[in-house]
């Protein structure tokens, strides 16, 4: 066993497997929490300082980003070593291009633009589509979890920082509070979705029988998600793929209404403010001005 094989037998170190909010659980629950909070309260800070959000903001996703990416070839190593037998065989089921892997390479590019509308869309995706991803995931790990300490990490750190990223691209107001925005981030989940879908017919022509299902949406695997699993043995493939980017898509607006709806009582409750006296006219017109 070379010396980079033995690193990787390092890098496999057990722990007990993790329970969905049991300590290790919390634990990432609160570190989630605790950056969220720092990150926001330095956008409340520099509000009025855009040029200086607009750089920390891309240091913010661009951080996420290679993290998210040096964690992930960490987890394909990892994958395909065997530390007991010391054999080498990768594990196409977990090619990193699943929903969950794309807001490390949305962010990568979208931290690696200047501002502009493709950035644009590409933080609308991050806030509301990655967004969702993060907390489902957070809020029930479901069978993410294994025995391996540093895949516990991974994961973690993949969906515990798209809810920070999330969160954050909301407060500092880096993605507009319109509906507009779900279009706009609808665009690039097709985009993703369109060259899962090239992936699954490629890697299918090859005639390796090995599981490659990107999106869980090939044409010759079931689906394993819940609820799209009953829905994908029910109808034609065509209209599996529609309800999919729909289902996807309901989920990603509901994280815009939330975020909108927010934005709406911060207004409201600034308003009252002004209303009791506690805000001159002009004041109050500053703030809207940097609300909206």
């Amino acid at each position: 066993m070379n010396f980079f094989e033995q690193i990787l037998v390092g890098l496999d170190a057990k722990m007990e497997e993790p329970q969905a909010f049991g300590w290790f659980h919390l634990m990432c629950w609160g570190l989630v929490i605790i950056i969220t909070t720092l990150l926001c309260l330095y956008a409340v800070k520099h509000r009025n300082d855009q040029e200086k959000l607009v750089r920390f903001t891309r240091i913010v996703v661009l951080t996420y980003s290679i993290l998210g990416i040096i964690l992930e070839i960490y987890k394909q190593l990892n994958f395909s070593f065997n530390s007991t037998s010391g054999e080498w065989s990768y594990q196409w089921y977990a090619f990193p291009f699943q929903f969950c892997s794309t807001p490390m390479y949305v962010g990568l590019i979208a931290g690696c633009c200047r501002k502009c509308k493709f950035q644009e869309y590409l933080y609308s995706y991050l806030a509301t589509f990655a967004l969702f991803a993060g907390l489902s995931v957070m809020f029930y790990p479901g069978d993410v979890f294994t025995r391996t300490i540093g895949i516990n990490i991974q994961t973690m750190v993949c969906h515990g920082g798209m809810v920070v990223m999330g969160i954050y691209l909301w407060f500092s107001k880096q993605v507009k509070f319109e509906f507009k925005t779900i279009l706009k981030a609808l665009s690039v989940f097709c985009v993703l979705v369109a060259i899962a879908l090239i992936m699954n017919i490629i890697y299918n022509s090859t005639g390796n029988t090995a599981t490659f299902n990107m999106f869980f949406i090939s044409p010759y695997l079931p689906c394993t998600l819940p609820i799209l699993n009953m829905i994908y043995e029910m109808v034609p493939y065509p209209i599996f793929l529609i309800i999919y980017i729909i289902g996807f898509t309901l989920a990603a607006f509901i994280m815009l209404l939330v975020a909108i709806g927010i934005n709406r009582l911060v207004k409201l409750k600034i308003r009252d403010k002004g209303c009791y006296g506690l805000e001159d006219d002009k004041t109050m017109k500053k703030i809207f001005v940097e609300i909206e």
